[in-house]
């Protein structure tokens, strides 16, 4: 008999076909931490139900550092479901991002008027700057000046997720930002409404300061709706203003981050990180769309239900990454700092609105 060469049989991947043994691994690593997003996100829409005061991303975070904290669930997030939460908490941000693009038209940015632009634009910046520098001056590790001084300045922690994919950031460099722009978005939901009447604000100066001043679009929604329709509207339309910063802050970092691994880089054959992430240009992508088309309210509806999903499951898988005693690592320096940041762009939105009514 002739010799026969045995070939190993390629099997057609048709529709009925089961995956592949890398989809099957993936599946396996990944579905415990994704099956306990998926518990969390109802958890805390249901709690925002019961509560309106209370978002439904502050929830998630919460629910996220409660279920890394508690003796016996701690472990199981350091396990077998730390890979399904890394996973939600970098890739599910990304997609938040790019839906966030739907909620901005340009045309309502430029409906505020040059001086307003103006404006909030300068608060983002002296914001970033200041925070950085407080950072800085509290000697907080790596990243952590930067994700902190892009959460509290453009838009919390989705914010904080841009950029810390486009700088490569650590895992712990960006958990505790995200904790810290938590902690203080909910303080403001609490404290800036008690300050209305003492600062002689009407209800669309009141709009102006919560936009101009609160970190996450959740948290502006929930401080804002407590002084009336017309404060809310405004609120949502300059802080939206700030979230279109998010795209240049996020190409600058890019261009910095590559002028300075490029040396060592090319040399180490690494890759360097994008100018802009694909995930920015998708989200800069749909804000073209909302402002040049117009865009069903329906698919907006559910474009927004989505994007609260994909960033609630995103914030629980960056919220089990908090050990609170990192929050409290030297001698609670972060946690200090924070609040001075808070502090600081308190009082530069404050001002913005002084002189937005001169």
């Amino acid at each position: 008999m002739a010799n026969q060469t045995h070939e190993p049989v390629v099997q057609s991947k048709g529709p009925g076909s089961p995956p592949s043994g890398k989809t099957r691994s993936w599946v396996v690593a990944h579905w415990a931490g994704l099956a306990a997003c998926a518990v969390a996100v109802p958890l805390s829409f249901a709690v925002h139900l019961l509560f309106p005061s209370i978002p439904v991303m502050t929830t998630a975070v919460v629910l996220g550092v409660l279920s890394a904290n508690i003796p016996g669930l701690s472990t199981l997030v350091a396990g077998p479901l730390q890979k399904g939460l890394g996973f939600a908490g970098k890739k599910l941000m990304r997609v938040g991002i790019v839906l966030l693009g739907l909620k901005l038209s340009i045309v309502d940015v430029l409906d505020l008027g040059w001086l307003t632009f103006v404006v909030v634009v300068a608060i983002v910046l002296l914001a970033f700057a200041g925070t950085y520098l407080l950072g800085k001056a509290f000697k907080l590790p790596g990243d952590q000046p930067l994700l902190v001084a892009t959460g509290f300045s453009i838009c919390g922690a989705s914010a904080i997720g841009a950029m810390s994919a486009v700088r490569r950031s650590k895992d712990e460099d960006t958990v505790i930002p995200v904790a810290l722009v938590t902690l203080c978005g909910t303080l403001a939901i609490a404290v800036l409404p008690l300050l209305m009447v003492p600062l002689g604000l009407g209800p669309e100066a009141f709009g102006q300061w919560v936009g101009a001043s609160v970190h996450d679009v959740g948290q502006v929604v929930a401080t804002a709706q407590t002084a009336g329709a017309s404060a809310l509207a405004i609120a949502i339309v300059i802080k939206l203003t700030r979230v279109l910063t998010l795209a240049p802050m996020v190409a600058a970092a890019g261009i910095i981050s590559r002028r300075s691994q490029g040396t060592g880089s090319a040399h180490e054959g690494l890759k360097l990180p994008p100018i802009i992430p694909g995930f920015i240009i998708g989200f800069v992508a749909l804000v073209a769309v909302r402002s040049i088309f117009d865009v069903p309210a329906e698919l907006l509806d559910a474009a927004t239900i989505v994007q609260d999903i994909v960033l609630a499951a995103a914030l629980f898988g960056l919220g089990s990454a908090v050990r609170v005693r990192q929050l409290f690592a030297s001698k609670g320096a972060s946690i200090l700092m924070a609040l001075c940041a808070w502090a600081l762009i308190a009082g530069l939105g404050y001002a913005g609105v002084l002189l937005l009514q001169l």
